[in-house]
Protein backbone atom coordinates (compact mmCIF):
# COMPACT_ATOMS: atom_id res chain seq x y z
CA UNK A 1 0.00 0.00 0.00
CA UNK A 2 1.23 3.48 -0.89
CA UNK A 3 -0.50 6.79 -0.21
CA UNK A 4 0.25 9.88 -2.31
CA UNK A 5 0.07 13.18 -0.44
CA UNK A 6 0.08 16.63 -1.96
CA UNK A 7 1.88 18.74 0.64
CA UNK A 8 1.00 22.35 1.39
CA UNK A 9 2.51 23.79 4.55
CA UNK A 10 -0.14 24.61 7.13
CA UNK A 11 -2.71 22.29 5.57
CA UNK A 12 -4.07 18.90 6.66
CA UNK A 13 -1.08 17.35 4.87
CA UNK A 14 1.22 18.32 7.78
CA UNK A 15 -0.59 15.88 10.04
CA UNK A 16 -1.11 13.24 7.37
CA UNK A 17 2.64 13.09 6.77
CA UNK A 18 3.36 13.01 10.51
CA UNK A 19 0.90 10.13 10.89
CA UNK A 20 2.52 8.13 8.10
CA UNK A 21 5.99 8.60 9.54
CA UNK A 22 4.88 7.70 13.07
CA UNK A 23 2.97 4.60 11.96
CA UNK A 24 5.32 3.41 9.19
CA UNK A 25 2.75 3.98 6.46
CA UNK A 26 4.29 3.99 3.00
CA UNK A 27 3.72 7.37 1.35
CA UNK A 28 5.19 9.71 -1.21
CA UNK A 29 4.85 13.41 -1.87
CA UNK A 30 3.28 14.33 -5.20
CA UNK A 31 2.54 17.61 -6.92
CA UNK A 32 -1.06 17.86 -8.03
CA UNK A 33 -0.21 20.96 -10.07
CA UNK A 34 2.28 19.05 -12.23
CA UNK A 35 1.38 18.20 -15.80
CA UNK A 36 2.28 14.54 -15.16
CA UNK A 37 0.27 14.06 -11.96
CA UNK A 38 -1.57 11.08 -13.44
CA UNK A 39 1.77 9.36 -14.11
CA UNK A 40 2.96 10.21 -10.58
CA UNK A 41 0.00 8.30 -9.16
CA UNK A 42 0.43 5.11 -11.19
CA UNK A 43 2.08 3.23 -8.29
CA UNK A 44 -0.23 4.60 -5.57
CA UNK A 45 -3.37 3.25 -3.94
CA UNK A 46 -4.68 6.59 -2.69
CA UNK A 47 -4.27 10.35 -2.94
CA UNK A 48 -4.78 12.86 -0.13
CA UNK A 49 -5.02 16.52 -1.08
CA UNK A 50 -6.35 19.30 1.15
CA UNK A 51 -7.11 21.74 -1.62
CA UNK A 52 -7.89 25.34 -0.78
CA UNK A 53 -10.77 27.73 -1.43
CA UNK A 54 -8.29 30.61 -1.77
CA UNK A 55 -5.93 29.25 -4.46
CA UNK A 56 -6.94 30.05 -8.04
CA UNK A 57 -5.30 26.84 -9.27
CA UNK A 58 -7.41 24.69 -6.96
CA UNK A 59 -10.59 26.45 -8.05
CA UNK A 60 -9.64 25.82 -11.68
CA UNK A 61 -9.16 22.06 -11.60
CA UNK A 62 -9.16 20.31 -8.20
CA UNK A 63 -12.61 18.76 -8.52
CA UNK A 64 -11.99 17.65 -12.10
CA UNK A 65 -8.70 16.02 -11.15
CA UNK A 66 -10.22 14.23 -8.15
CA UNK A 67 -13.06 12.84 -10.27
CA UNK A 68 -10.58 11.63 -12.90
CA UNK A 69 -8.35 9.94 -10.31
CA UNK A 70 -11.33 8.09 -8.85
CA UNK A 71 -12.00 6.68 -12.34
CA UNK A 72 -8.48 5.18 -12.20
CA UNK A 73 -9.60 3.09 -9.23
CA UNK A 74 -7.48 5.12 -6.81
CA UNK A 75 -9.01 6.13 -3.47
CA UNK A 76 -9.03 9.87 -2.83
CA UNK A 77 -9.50 12.14 0.14
CA UNK A 78 -11.55 14.17 -0.34
CA UNK A 79 -13.47 12.14 -2.87
CA UNK A 80 -15.81 13.80 -5.34
CA UNK A 81 -18.96 13.33 -3.25
CA UNK A 82 -17.18 14.98 -0.35
CA UNK A 83 -15.73 17.99 -2.13
CA UNK A 84 -17.65 19.02 -5.25
CA UNK A 85 -19.74 21.51 -3.25
CA UNK A 86 -16.80 22.82 -1.18
CA UNK A 87 -16.87 26.62 -0.84
CA UNK A 88 -19.82 26.74 -3.22
CA UNK A 89 -22.90 27.97 -1.38
CA UNK A 90 -24.91 28.00 -4.60
CA UNK A 91 -24.18 24.32 -5.19
CA UNK A 92 -24.96 23.58 -1.54
CA UNK A 93 -28.39 25.20 -1.89
CA UNK A 94 -29.43 22.79 -4.64
CA UNK A 95 -27.81 19.80 -2.94
CA UNK A 96 -29.43 20.31 0.46
CA UNK A 97 -32.82 21.20 -1.01
CA UNK A 98 -32.73 18.05 -3.16
CA UNK A 99 -32.51 15.76 -0.12
CA UNK A 100 -34.92 17.75 2.03
CA UNK A 101 -32.28 18.91 4.49
CA UNK A 102 -33.31 21.85 6.73
CA UNK A 103 -31.50 24.67 4.93
CA UNK A 104 -32.07 28.30 5.89
CA UNK A 105 -34.43 29.64 3.15
CA UNK A 106 -32.08 30.63 0.33
CA UNK A 107 -32.59 32.63 -2.87
CA UNK A 108 -30.35 32.66 -5.95
CA UNK A 109 -30.93 34.74 -9.07
CA UNK A 110 -29.11 34.78 -12.41
CA UNK A 111 -31.13 37.63 -13.88
CA UNK A 112 -30.91 41.20 -12.61
CA UNK A 113 -34.56 42.07 -13.23
CA UNK A 114 -35.78 38.96 -11.43
CA UNK A 115 -33.51 39.75 -8.48
CA UNK A 116 -34.76 43.35 -8.28
CA UNK A 117 -38.37 42.23 -8.46
CA UNK A 118 -37.82 39.77 -5.61
CA UNK A 119 -35.96 42.39 -3.57
CA UNK A 120 -38.91 44.75 -3.87
CA UNK A 121 -41.38 42.16 -2.57
CA UNK A 122 -39.35 40.39 0.15
CA UNK A 123 -39.02 41.22 3.84
CA UNK A 124 -35.86 42.50 5.49
CA UNK A 125 -33.30 42.01 6.86
CA UNK A 126 -31.71 39.43 4.59
CA UNK A 127 -28.17 38.00 4.55
CA UNK A 128 -26.09 38.49 1.41
CA UNK A 129 -23.29 36.04 0.60
CA UNK A 130 -20.97 35.21 -2.24
CA UNK A 131 -20.81 31.58 -3.25
CA UNK A 132 -17.27 31.33 -1.82
CA UNK A 133 -15.38 32.64 1.18
CA UNK A 134 -14.54 31.58 4.74
CA UNK A 135 -14.48 33.15 8.19
CA UNK A 136 -17.55 35.32 7.50
CA UNK A 137 -15.86 37.11 4.60
CA UNK A 138 -18.35 38.21 1.95
CA UNK A 139 -21.28 37.93 4.41
CA UNK A 140 -23.37 41.08 4.88
CA UNK A 141 -26.58 41.93 6.71
CA UNK A 142 -28.93 43.66 4.25
CA UNK A 143 -31.37 45.85 6.15
CA UNK A 144 -33.40 47.43 3.35
CA UNK A 145 -34.51 47.27 -0.26
CA UNK A 146 -32.10 50.09 -1.08
CA UNK A 147 -29.13 48.12 0.26
CA UNK A 148 -30.24 45.04 -1.68
CA UNK A 149 -30.47 47.05 -4.91
CA UNK A 150 -26.88 48.26 -4.51
CA UNK A 151 -25.64 44.70 -4.08
CA UNK A 152 -27.71 43.42 -7.01
CA UNK A 153 -26.44 46.17 -9.28
CA UNK A 154 -22.85 45.36 -8.34
CA UNK A 155 -23.44 41.60 -8.77
CA UNK A 156 -24.62 42.20 -12.34
CA UNK A 157 -22.05 44.94 -12.95
CA UNK A 158 -18.39 44.96 -11.97
CA UNK A 159 -18.88 42.13 -9.46
CA UNK A 160 -17.15 41.30 -6.19
CA UNK A 161 -13.64 40.17 -5.36
CA UNK A 162 -13.65 36.68 -3.88
CA UNK A 163 -11.08 37.67 -1.25
CA UNK A 164 -11.47 41.10 0.36
CA UNK A 165 -8.06 42.18 1.70
CA UNK A 166 -9.63 44.98 3.75
CA UNK A 167 -12.13 42.60 5.35
CA UNK A 168 -9.22 40.28 6.14
CA UNK A 169 -7.37 43.16 7.80
CA UNK A 170 -10.43 44.08 9.88
CA UNK A 171 -10.63 40.45 11.02
CA UNK A 172 -6.96 40.55 12.12
CA UNK A 173 -7.60 43.80 13.99
CA UNK A 174 -10.62 42.29 15.72
CA UNK A 175 -8.57 39.25 16.80
CA UNK A 176 -5.88 41.56 18.21
CA UNK A 177 -8.47 43.42 20.29
CA UNK A 178 -9.85 40.11 21.53
CA UNK A 179 -6.61 38.30 22.41
CA UNK A 180 -4.07 41.12 22.94
CA UNK A 181 -0.87 39.04 22.64
CA UNK A 182 2.36 38.99 20.65
CA UNK A 183 1.03 36.45 18.18
CA UNK A 184 -1.94 38.64 17.22
CA UNK A 185 0.32 41.71 16.93
CA UNK A 186 2.50 39.82 14.43
CA UNK A 187 -0.64 38.60 12.67
CA UNK A 188 -1.87 42.20 12.31
CA UNK A 189 1.53 43.38 11.06
CA UNK A 190 1.41 40.75 8.31
CA UNK A 191 -2.04 42.04 7.39
CA UNK A 192 -0.69 45.57 7.03
CA UNK A 193 2.05 44.27 4.73
CA UNK A 194 -0.59 42.49 2.62
CA UNK A 195 -2.55 45.72 2.25
CA UNK A 196 0.56 47.55 1.05
CA UNK A 197 1.88 44.68 -1.05
CA UNK A 198 -1.10 42.52 -2.09
CA UNK A 199 -0.49 38.89 -2.96
CA UNK A 200 -0.32 38.82 -6.75
CA UNK A 201 -2.17 35.53 -7.06
CA UNK A 202 -5.29 37.09 -5.50
CA UNK A 203 -5.88 38.91 -8.78
CA UNK A 204 -6.22 35.54 -10.50
CA UNK A 205 -9.21 34.49 -8.39
CA UNK A 206 -12.45 34.78 -10.37
CA UNK A 207 -14.54 37.92 -9.92
CA UNK A 208 -17.97 36.99 -8.56
CA UNK A 209 -20.65 38.32 -10.90
CA UNK A 210 -23.66 37.19 -12.89
CA UNK A 211 -25.57 35.86 -9.89
CA UNK A 212 -26.77 37.07 -6.50
CA UNK A 213 -27.34 35.00 -3.35
CA UNK A 214 -29.41 35.82 -0.26
CA UNK A 215 -30.59 33.91 2.79
CA UNK A 216 -33.29 34.74 5.30
CA UNK A 217 -31.98 36.42 8.44
CA UNK A 218 -32.89 34.24 11.40
CA UNK A 219 -33.07 36.46 14.53
CA UNK A 220 -32.17 35.70 18.14
CA UNK A 221 -29.12 33.55 17.40
CA UNK A 222 -26.10 34.64 19.43
CA UNK A 223 -24.17 31.53 18.40
CA UNK A 224 -24.10 28.80 15.80
CA UNK A 225 -23.41 25.12 16.37
CA UNK A 226 -20.85 23.38 14.20
CA UNK A 227 -21.17 19.60 13.98
CA UNK A 228 -18.35 17.85 12.12
CA UNK A 229 -18.82 14.29 10.91
CA UNK A 230 -15.74 12.31 9.83
CA UNK A 231 -16.67 8.74 9.00
CA UNK A 232 -18.62 7.34 11.95
CA UNK A 233 -17.55 10.07 14.43
CA UNK A 234 -19.16 13.43 15.15
CA UNK A 235 -17.68 16.21 17.26
CA UNK A 236 -18.91 19.69 17.94
CA UNK A 237 -18.24 23.24 19.01
CA UNK A 238 -20.48 26.21 19.67
CA UNK A 239 -19.28 29.46 18.09
CA UNK A 240 -20.51 32.72 19.61
CA UNK A 241 -21.12 35.82 17.54
CA UNK A 242 -18.88 38.84 17.85
CA UNK A 243 -19.97 41.91 19.81
CA UNK A 244 -22.36 44.06 17.76
CA UNK A 245 -22.36 41.52 14.94
CA UNK A 246 -24.53 38.65 13.72
CA UNK A 247 -21.75 36.37 12.40
CA UNK A 248 -20.20 33.52 14.37
CA UNK A 249 -17.72 32.11 11.84
CA UNK A 250 -14.25 33.47 12.51
CA UNK A 251 -15.10 34.77 15.99
CA UNK A 252 -12.80 32.34 17.83
CA UNK A 253 -15.28 32.31 20.75
CA UNK A 254 -16.06 28.66 21.49
CA UNK A 255 -17.90 26.37 23.90
CA UNK A 256 -17.06 22.66 23.73
CA UNK A 257 -19.47 21.27 26.35
CA UNK A 258 -21.13 18.26 24.64
CA UNK A 259 -24.15 18.56 26.93
CA UNK A 260 -25.12 21.75 25.08
CA UNK A 261 -25.84 19.78 21.90
CA UNK A 262 -29.13 17.93 21.56
CA UNK A 263 -28.91 14.32 20.33
CA UNK A 264 -31.35 15.22 17.53
CA UNK A 265 -28.88 17.60 15.86
CA UNK A 266 -26.07 15.03 16.05
CA UNK A 267 -28.32 12.35 14.55
CA UNK A 268 -29.43 14.76 11.83
CA UNK A 269 -25.78 15.42 10.96
CA UNK A 270 -25.02 11.70 10.69
CA UNK A 271 -28.15 11.13 8.57
CA UNK A 272 -27.29 13.88 6.07
CA UNK A 273 -23.65 12.79 5.91
CA UNK A 274 -24.79 9.26 4.97
CA UNK A 275 -27.23 10.55 2.35
CA UNK A 276 -24.45 12.57 0.74
CA UNK A 277 -21.86 9.75 1.08
CA UNK A 278 -19.24 12.14 2.46
CA UNK A 279 -15.96 11.30 4.15
CA UNK A 280 -15.86 14.57 6.09
CA UNK A 281 -18.47 17.29 6.45
CA UNK A 282 -18.95 20.25 8.78
CA UNK A 283 -22.48 21.57 9.30
CA UNK A 284 -23.18 25.07 10.57
CA UNK A 285 -26.53 25.20 12.38
CA UNK A 286 -28.58 28.09 13.67
CA UNK A 287 -32.07 27.83 15.15
CA UNK A 288 -35.43 29.04 13.89
CA UNK A 289 -38.93 28.95 15.32
CA UNK A 290 -39.41 26.49 18.19
CA UNK A 291 -35.69 25.71 18.14
CA UNK A 292 -35.77 24.09 14.70
CA UNK A 293 -32.16 23.51 13.50
CA UNK A 294 -31.36 25.16 10.17
CA UNK A 295 -28.20 24.69 8.11
CA UNK A 296 -26.46 27.82 6.85
CA UNK A 297 -23.66 26.03 4.95
CA UNK A 298 -21.44 22.94 4.81
CA UNK A 299 -17.74 22.24 4.19
CA UNK A 300 -15.41 19.25 3.92
CA UNK A 301 -12.48 21.29 5.31
CA UNK A 302 -12.00 23.57 8.28
CA UNK A 303 -9.26 25.12 10.39
CA UNK A 304 -6.54 22.84 11.70
CA UNK A 305 -5.38 23.15 15.29
CA UNK A 306 -6.80 24.09 18.70
CA UNK A 307 -10.28 24.96 17.43
CA UNK A 308 -10.98 21.24 16.98
CA UNK A 309 -8.19 19.64 19.02
CA UNK A 310 -9.92 21.08 22.10
CA UNK A 311 -13.08 19.07 21.51
CA UNK A 312 -13.35 16.75 24.54
CA UNK A 313 -14.52 13.72 22.58
CA UNK A 314 -16.94 12.52 19.92
CA UNK A 315 -20.19 10.64 19.32
CA UNK A 316 -20.30 7.46 17.27
CA UNK A 317 -23.11 6.82 14.78
CA UNK A 318 -25.19 5.23 17.55
CA UNK A 319 -24.86 8.48 19.53
CA UNK A 320 -22.63 6.91 22.15
CA UNK A 321 -20.14 9.40 23.59
CA UNK A 322 -16.40 8.63 23.50
CA UNK A 323 -14.28 10.71 25.83
CA UNK A 324 -11.23 10.43 23.58
CA UNK A 325 -8.80 12.65 21.69
CA UNK A 326 -10.25 14.38 18.64
CA UNK A 327 -7.82 14.53 15.72
CA UNK A 328 -9.81 15.03 12.50
CA UNK A 329 -6.79 14.55 10.22
CA UNK A 330 -5.95 11.23 11.90
CA UNK A 331 -9.57 10.14 11.48
CA UNK A 332 -9.37 10.99 7.76
CA UNK A 333 -6.24 8.98 7.03
CA UNK A 334 -7.28 6.01 9.18
CA UNK A 335 -10.63 5.82 7.37
CA UNK A 336 -8.87 6.01 4.00
CA UNK A 337 -6.49 3.19 4.93
CA UNK A 338 -9.46 1.02 5.94
CA UNK A 339 -11.12 1.84 2.62
CA UNK A 340 -8.02 0.71 0.72
CA UNK A 341 -8.00 -2.61 2.51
Amino acid sequence: MKIAIHHRKGSFSDRWIAYCEKNNVNYKIVNCYANDIIRQLQDCDALMWHFSHADYRDLNFARQLIYSIELMGIKVFPNYNTCWHFDDKVGQKYLLESIGAPLVPTYVFYNKEEALSWAKMTNYPKVFKLRGGAGSQNVLLVKSYQEAVKLINKAFGKGFKLVDQYAGFRQRLWVLKRDKNISTIIHLAKGIVRLIYPVADMDLLPVQKGYVYFQDYIPDNNFDDRIVVVGNRAFSLRRFVRTNDFRASGSGLFDYNPDKFKPEIVKLSFDISKKLSTQSIAFDFIYGDFGKPLITEISYAYAMGPSYDNCPGYWDEHLNWHNEEVDPQRFMIEDLIKDIH
